[in-house]
């Protein structure tokens, strides 16, 4: 009897794998939802359709890009965490669903670590510190010392735009703000496209946003670049350095953001790698590595296992920043 129940359970075992391995193997049967966090017309989500396109063209298959922003990331989130957990729900996650959240949130309707299996990190972005160029004009704000003074001298009078509570827009200003004590209002919106929007307007003054989504117009003269989050300039904005080399009490300051393609957890292991190396191979092509590093991104495509020791690794570090700056989102 023991040894037929053990047959049982043996017989079993071997159709599920089975079964895991042809549902792998014949993965994508329908269209493929990619959940973008923000607003269209942000980084998030210029990635997600760049990724999006070429998985397309790949399968010969359907890949929507839905677009739920709210809560700094969290709406969106909570949506693909609450998905099947079956490769056709993904999400296009970033350092502040993932790595920054948890900490600046009082509670959140999610797990970013145990409700995700990551497939794998896109790109890595610096943030860009724009100005409104009318209003940088107007008051001769033309480096980040000038800004700084700028700043200390009318406090509480600078419109910080944001893409939303807790993204990597809204935290390095923060971080910014603490490190050089200047007060500025945060007005936070529902994505970077709108943000900006306002901020050409003259309806804020500025913004650390996302190097791919500002660059446009910067070239085009209607925001003014003063200086990058990152620890390394950028070949997409030639002669604007790390705002870092300011020296002083911003030698250390660094506040770049990184975008990656997450699935619910419980996503079968075969369907996670089937496409971290289809996404891998499209982010190496020569095609989409020129575009994205054009626009200010650095392609990365890595496993599933180093994005989740990423995705640990950012969590602790934000996690510091956040209490350091005082940061927090009800």
């Amino acid at each position: 009897m023991k040894f037929k129940c053990w047959l049982s359970v043996a017989a079993a075992v071997v159709v599920m794998l089975a079964s895991g391995a042809s549902q792998a193997q014949n993965y994508p049967v329908k269209p493929i939802r990619i959940v973008v966090p923000f607003a269209p017309g942000g980084t998030t989500d210029l990635l997600a359709r760049a990724v999006g396109a070429e998985l397309s063209k790949a399968w010969n298959q359907s890949v929507v890009i839905d677009n739920r922003p709210g809560a700094g990331g969290n709406v969106g989130s909570d949506i693909v965490a609450r998905s099947a957990p079956d490769g056709y729900t993904l999400l296009m996650g970033t350092v502040g669903t993932h790595g920054i959240n948890q900490a600046l949130y009082g509670q959140l309707p999610f797990d970013p670590i145990k409700d995700f299996a990551p497939v794998t990190l896109v790109a890595a972005v610096p943030n860009v510190l724009v100005l409104n160029t009318a209003f940088a004009d107007k008051n001769r704000i033309t480096d980040i010392k000038s800004f700084i003074a700028y700043a200390r001298a009318n406090p509480g009078k600078l419109n910080m735009a944001s893409s939303g509570n807790g993204t990597s827009i809204h935290l390095a200003g923060e971080l910014f703000k603490s490190l050089t004590r200047t007060y500025m209002l945060h007005i936070p919106y529902r994505g970077s496209s709108p943000a900006i929007t306002d901020l050409i307007a003259g309806q804020a003054d500025l913004m650390f946003d996302n190097l791919p989504s500002s660059l446009p117009f910067i070239k085009a003269g209607k925001l003014r670049a003063l200086g990058l989050t990152s620890d390394k300039p950028s070949p997409a904005l030639p002669g604007i350095a790390p705002i870092a080399q300011t020296g002083g009490e911003l030698a250390h300051f660094e506040a770049s953001s990184w975008f990656g393609i997450l699935a619910p957890a419980g996503t079968p292991k075969d369907i996670v790698n089937k496409l971290q190396q289809e996404i891998a191979k499209a982010l190496s092509s020569p095609a989409v590595k020129e575009k994205m590093v054009s626009q200010g991104a650095d392609p990365v495509g890595n496993t599933p296992e180093q994005f989740a020791a990423h995705i640990k690794s950012e969590s602790l570090k934000w996690a510091k920043v956040v209490k350091d700056a005082g940061a927090k989102v009800d």
